[in-house]
């Protein structure tokens, strides 16, 4: 069954894909079908440039709990660099 669960967000970064290095500015963050995992459900993160939409996607699927260690370790660097001040 499809969830048709996501949403997205406005991002400023770089991100590597076949290309190179490109700027990306927007995410989706969903949870529905994996295109290449082997599970039948992944949270699936999509990184793209908005101003270029030929430009190459750089996307990620996980199974659930990858994507919960995945948010908690990524809290917690963000947690740090805030504790040393950075913004």
């Amino acid at each position: 069954m499809c969830t048709n669960i996501a949403t997205k967000t406005k991002i400023t970064g770089s991100a590597k894909s076949g290309e190179g290095w490109n700027r990306v500015d927007e995410a989706t963050i969903g949870y529905d079908h994996a295109t290449h995992t082997w599970v039948e459900h992944t949270v699936r993160l999509d990184f793209w440039d908005s101003r270029r939409p030929d430009a190459d996607h750089i996307a990620v699927e996980l199974d659930l709990a990858s994507g919960r260690a995945l948010l908690q370790r990524l809290e917690e660097v963000l947690d740090a660099a805030e504790h040393i001040g950075q913004k």
